[in-house]
């Protein structure tokens, strides 16, 4: 395995390569069973992280392919944004901070070529919960669905109440034979391709984001370096061991409290979503100046915090609130660690962030928010699969081997 790896314990032999391609989706299609069990690490999980590096070159170069699914998309985002039309991005759970990063990674790809892209501007792409999104669909313009698998049942709900108000209909989804690629518009749906061999989505999570990057370059006629992109995944995970630092700081907090600014918050969202599912421990996002009013009472000594800054854009406002943010946190006995970009962690003293902090590139020839995203993306999943670690829990059923939460999936599934 190569050296970027997180996975220390499997012997040679049973690793698999991490440049080797992923399994594709079943054909014909079916959904997925629980993943097989493992006694330890690495999980499955671990395999999907080191993975996606190579993923992002395989993914980016299929899909900058001239007249493909992305350059298709991003003409009918083109074609909705010029006449203000509605440009909305749904999903569920990872799909849905999959949906919202992207909905970052187009507003600033629409922006420079003089689109729409301004929250609550008239066709600049925006981001929502699918099961919100299918009770108040919008009408016209263009819906695009985030699917990993492609049958959640919210967002395919969300897709089939837009087609019905009269959207156009795309969707990001592993295999163009699911659920959701029936309900979309054929020649709008980008197949990724590669099957997440975990229940607690990693590669589920960085497809979609791979998928908009491509589709915003094609948007904003710019080529993207996906050596770039793969490097700053490979980057991530190359950072293992503060990573398992920072775990270890935080393994015996109560709960924890994830912040995020800007391009940073469907980072935050996401590390808060794979803590719980992989670790179990009850966690919460909070934006930066939310965290600031009113919730600090609800914290003590018992509490982690991990701060995330990667954002570039009005970085130095974002810095100023993180010092007294994590200044607050510290006053109260916080634990706190954060996940850096290189410029922001110079400005950060250590010693506002005394449970560690991850470094990571900053990426300047790739867009604002495509750096961002993908430069946190494997770091916070590299976090919580250590986490896991000092937790001893197996991420990867996301505790749908405890026969009381697989009854709870069970009963709480409209199918």
């Amino acid at each position: 395995m190569s050296d970027r790896s997180v996975d220390h314990d499997r012997p040679n032999d049973l690793r698999p390569d991490p440049d080797s391609p992923l399994a594709g989706p079943p054909d014909p299609w079916a959904a997925t069973d629980t993943p097989p069990r493992r006694p330890g690490p690495p999980w499955h999980m671990t395999e999907m992280i080191d993975a996606e590096p190579g993923l992002a070159r395989r993914l980016l170069g299929r899909l900058s392919a001239p007249d493909g699914a992305a350059e298709r998309v991003a003409a009918a985002i083109a074609d909705a944004a010029a006449v203000g039309r509605p440009i909305v991005l749904v999903g569920c759970g990872t799909s849905e901070h999959g949906a919202l990063g992207s909905a970052e990674i187009l507003r600033e790809a629409a922006g420079a070529v003089g689109l729409p892209s301004r929250s609550g501007e008239p066709g600049a792409p925006v981001a929502l919960q699918a099961f919100e999104a299918a009770l108040e669909p919008p009408r016209g313009g263009l819906v695009i669905g985030i699917s990993h698998e492609g049958a959640t049942w919210a967002t395919n709900r969300a897709l089939e109440a837009a087609r019905s108000a009269g959207a156009r209909i795309a969707l990001i989804t592993v295999s163009a034979r699911s659920p959701a690629a029936a309900i979309a518009d054929p020649e709008l749906v980008i197949e990724t391709g590669e099957l997440d061999q975990s229940w607690c989505h990693t590669v589920g999570y960085v497809s979609p984001l791979l998928a908009a990057a491509a589709v915003g370059a094609s948007l904003a006629r710019r080529p993207l370096d996906g050596d770039a992109v793969a490097g700053l995944l490979a980057a991530g995970i190359s950072r293992a061991a503060e990573a398992e630092a920072v775990a270890d700081s935080l393994s015996g907090a109560r709960h924890l409290i994830v912040i995020g600014s800007g391009a940073d918050r469907p980072a935050a969202r996401e590390l808060v979503l794979k803590v719980e599912e992989a670790t179990w421990l009850p966690s919460a996002m909070r934006d930066l100046e939310t965290f600031l009013h009113g919730h600090l009472p609800a914290t003590d000594e018992a509490t982690g915090l991990v701060f995330i800054l990667a954002e570039r854009r009005e970085r130095d406002a974002r810095l100023g609130r993180a010092r007294h943010a994590l200044a607050a946190a510290r006053e109260v006995g916080i634990r706190a660690a954060a996940i850096l970009a290189e410029g922001a962690a110079a400005a950060i003293e250590p010693a506002l962030t005394p449970a560690g902090r991850i470094v990571l590139p900053e990426a300047p020839a790739l867009p604002t928010a495509v750096a961002a995203l993908l430069g946190t993306a494997t770091s916070l999943q590299v976090l919580t699969e250590r986490l896991a670690r000092a937790h001893g829990t197996n991420p990867d059923p996301i505790r749908r081997d405890d026969p009381r939460y697989l009854r709870a999936a069970e009963v709480s599934s409209p199918d």
